[in-house]
């Protein structure tokens, strides 16, 4: 069988003869770059639509590429049933037992049969337990249940989070995150919302548009508050109140705080965040087949999902680089009710920005269905390839052909309707068509056997029999809330022994000591008392600028530092970083508060200077920038890049570069093996000449000799006989010099070829080796180092700040900003 284990393309089947209905010869390989443009996939029940995009799945791991699926119904949760040893143990837990008994079969004998089924299709399409253990090896396949614990739980709190400033910046795109977020947010409390007409979707927009410009991530929870007290006096021109009553906000915020407080809603709560670049790969980098199982949700929960995963795939997509390379592919399976013709869901929306703009990132999208009629095909306008199963009825046919025509008029191609009618009506199980505008012609062909066990959707206890023993090794992510650092537990023993004495009353300091208070943002627990405790701020703009590396930019650094009484009184080593800005520090201390005691050197206004000089110098010894380098591909982290990540864009850039060097090693051997070609039929004709010439002097000297034997025998002069002896003679020495002329040139062709079959496993071997030359998972990084100049560090201030603190009546002290 031809090897089908290729740069850049995926292995799906072998042409078919619609004709004779017969397989083709040679295999069926989709080019993977042709993915970037799109896919539907369209086929009713038993058309082998399933089997047809698992594969595709498959392949696509194989060739290290990340895959989101999501899956309304349950069946690309076979994806996890893949068994190497293909053994009648490992099939027995997963068959269905129902099938088994309709077949007359115990389930060990069902297994039996499934495992012997399943290695006999896998060796008749050139596959074996082999390349399974190879498809495990490469990518990490991982089930997902948002709003349950069977899979891996997944939290929507960051999508509700403030999108990157980029998103912001972006007022189209904002908007529309803004507005899907929204609509699914009321979809899921039953509230079917016109963006334009309704009360709850403009109030709600517009509360969260004020907090995420403003940089504030928002929760179910404050979001409720907000609704009751909007942070704004007028909607548009109107006020507040003509336009939407506090009583019947009020109503709106009973529906979501119902939501919150439904029993199993904290489901959703925990789990992973739903953060795209760690879901497509690992810690380590390795891609993934990210599987979001929502067969277990009902369709309000399914819609409001899939909206807010498809707004934080496109938030993810729009921070990559642009490429032409197939990034990682974004799958739905059965997308009927998400992508209507007429109606407009939350979920059509972001799918409809995705099918126009994420080629430009590399982001593949396929869209599978039974139902064509409940697709938008102007919509799918500009998806370029289209896998086109056995159909149902003929209005199927006829919806298919109206978006295979409007793919062709975009695409500015050639369209034969009635040839395409004519294959659509001869399409049996497992053949498909693929119309691709990337390709002259239309192809038809038969599906491979999926290397994952196709035993029909898993149930919500079968899920979590596949995925305990995962969850296990992968303890579940909690949203983290904590503070970048807990004062309270690290404040040094000296400065737990000046917040011992309070005072209700801030000191009364020297004109040019200047004081801030921190804002107390923590609610009271309890009986506690709010106290503030001194602290040296300090604050400063920190230049990095590397031409070799490309860095340039400023780090803003805002620290804080206890403060003793002491000899070292402020040690710079002992800073925290804060989330604090100057522009957020109060001028005034909060009522009611206590104070405890400041040390005298804090109170002269010469130790600022000394201590500003000495953030200064600590600043230049201590702030650094580490990037990672790659040797390989001559290529630097970027800013906060951690390992994983800057590993992940290797991965795109060494496909990219793979692919620039495969064609470029094609071209460098083309001109030799031309050459050389060329060199054998030059070589080839010559001993053929030699081969003619050899057989004429023969010829010759076998007529030379026999007129010296006739002149011999009819007893001619003796001098003509001797000059008939001399040419005798002398053509037999030409005709061994011929001999030796043509076995020159044999050595010569063999020589020749040799050089070709030299040149070819040359060939093949730099081919090979381009695999393990872009590989940076296994890349040994650099880390380089880059510190700024004392001119570039511009001290802004060194201050005395005062941090609030809840002390508890044990003594006990939380923090409270």
């Amino acid at each position: 069988m031809e090897d089908y284990e290729k740069l850049g393309v995926f292995y799906l089947g072998r042409p078919y003869q619609i004709t004779s209905g017969k397989p083709g010869d040679g295999l069926f390989l989709y080019d993977s770059k042709d993915l970037v443009t799109h896919a539907v996939c369209v086929g009713m029940t038993g058309s082998g639509k399933t089997g047809l995009c698992i594969s595709l799945i498959e392949e696509a791991a194989m060739d290290g590429v990340p895959t989101i699926a999501i899956d309304p119904k349950g069946d690309l949760t076979n994806l996890m049933l893949t068994f190497p040893g293909l053994s009648k143990a490992d099939f027995r837990p997963w068959v269905n037992e129902e099938d088994a008994r309709k077949k007359g079969m115990t389930p060990e004998e069902y297994a039996g049969q499934q495992s012997q089924m399943w290695t006999n299709g896998l060796a008749s399409w050139g596959q074996s337990g082999d390349r399974i253990k190879r498809l495990r090896q490469t990518a990490d396949f991982v089930i997902y249940t948002p709003g349950s614990q069977a899979g891996i739980p997944v939290s929507i709190l960051k999508s509700f989070a403030a999108p990157p400033q980029s998103t912001i910046d972006d007022a189209e795109a904002f908007r529309e995150r803004v507005g899907i977020t929204t609509s699914s947010l009321l979809g899921i409390i039953g509230i079917e919302a016109d963006p334009i007409r309704s009360r709850e979707h403009i109030l709600i927009s517009n509360l969260l548009s004020r907090s995420w410009q403003q940089g504030q991530d928002v929760t179910i929870a404050s979001l409720i508050q907000q609704i009751q007290s909007p942070p704004m006096k007028t909607i548009g021109v109107i006020d507040l109140e003509s336009f939407y009553p506090a009583k019947e906000r009020f109503e709106l915020a009973l529906a979501l705080n119902n939501l919150l407080a439904a029993p199993g809603f904290e489901n959703w709560l925990e789990g992973v965040p739903l953060d795209i670049g760690s879901i497509m790969y690992t810690p380590e980098g390795k891609p993934r087949v990210a599987i979001f199982s929502i067969a277990h949700l009902n369709d309000a929960e399914r819609m409001f999902f899939v909206s807010l995963l498809l707004n934080q795939v496109l938030g993810w997509m729009r921070g990559q680089s642009g490429t032409s390379s197939l990034r990682s592919i974004i799958y739905m399976d059965e997308i009927f009710g998400f992508f209507p013709p007429v109606a407009n869901p939350p979920s059509k929306t972001p799918l409809l920005t995705l099918l126009k703009q994420a080629r430009a990132f590399g982001v593949g999208v396929v869209l599978a269905t039974q139902n064509p009629v409940d697709l938008d095909y102007k919509g799918l306008a500009n998806t370029g390839t289209w896998f086109i199963g056995r159909l149902q009825t003929e209005r199927d046919k006829m919806r298919v052909l109206e978006g295979l025509e409007g793919a062709a008029t975009t695409a500015g191609v050639t369209w034969d309707r009635s040839k395409m009618e004519q294959i659509l009506a001869g399409l049996s199980n497992r053949v498909f068509l693929m119309n691709n505008v990337h390709d002259d012609k239309p192809t038809i062909f038969e599906t491979r056997w999926a290397m994952s066990y196709l035993r029909g959707p898993l149930t919500r206890n079968q899920i979590k029999l596949i995925m305990d023993p995962i969850k296990a090794l992968k303890p579940v992510e909690k949203p983290d809330n904590s503070p970048i650092h807990d004062f309270a537990a690290k404040a040094s023993p000296t400065s737990t022994n000046v917040a011992q004495s309070a005072r209700c009353q801030p000191p009364v300091l020297p004109p040019k000591v200047q004081q801030y208070f921190v804002p107390v943002r923590q609610v009271q627990s309890g009986s506690s008392q709010l106290k503030y405790i001194p602290e040296i701020l300090g604050a400063a703009d920190v230049r990095f600028a590397d031409l070799k590396t490309g860095v340039n930019f400023i780090r803003n650094v805002f620290i804080s530092t206890p403060v003793s009484d002491s000899a070292d009184a402020v040690d710079w080593n002992q800073s925290r970083e804060t989330r604090l800005a100057v522009g957020n520090l109060k001028s005034v201390p909060e009522s009611n508060a206590t104070f405890a005691e400041l040390p005298p050197i804090a109170a002269r206004a010469d130790s600022f200077g000394f201590w500003k000089r000495e953030f200064a110098a600590w600043l230049y010894q201590n702030q650094k920038v580490e990037l990672m380098k790659s040797s390989v591909f001559n290529e630097f982290s970027k800013l906060d890049e951690s390992e994983r990540d800057f590993r992940v864009r290797l991965q795109q850039l060494a496909r990219e570069r793979r692919d620039a060097a495969s064609d470029e090693l094609r071209k460098k051997y083309a001109p030799k093996f031309t050459t050389l070609q060329e060199r054998l039929r030059l070589a080839q004709a010559t001993v053929q000449r030699e081969k003619d010439q050899q057989r004429q002097q023969q010829m010759q000297t076998v007529l030379s000799f026999g007129s010296t034997l006739l002149g011999g025998f009819l007893g001619s002069k003796k001098l003509g006989s001797m000059s008939r002896a001399k040419s005798t003679f002398t053509g037999v020495s030409r005709s061994m010099k011929e001999g030796k002329d043509v076995d020159r040139a044999n050595d010569t062709v063999e020589s020749v070829q040799q050089r070709i079959n030299q040149l070819q496993a040359e060939f093949n071997s730099d081919m090979a080796g381009l695999a393990a030359k872009f590989d940076p998972l296994t890349e040994s990084l650099v880390h380089v180092p880059i510190s700024p100049k004392k001119t570039d560090i511009n001290v802004q201030l060194v201050t005395l700040g005062w941090f609030p603190y809840w002390i508890a009546n044990d003594g006990n002290k939380t923090p409270a900003w």
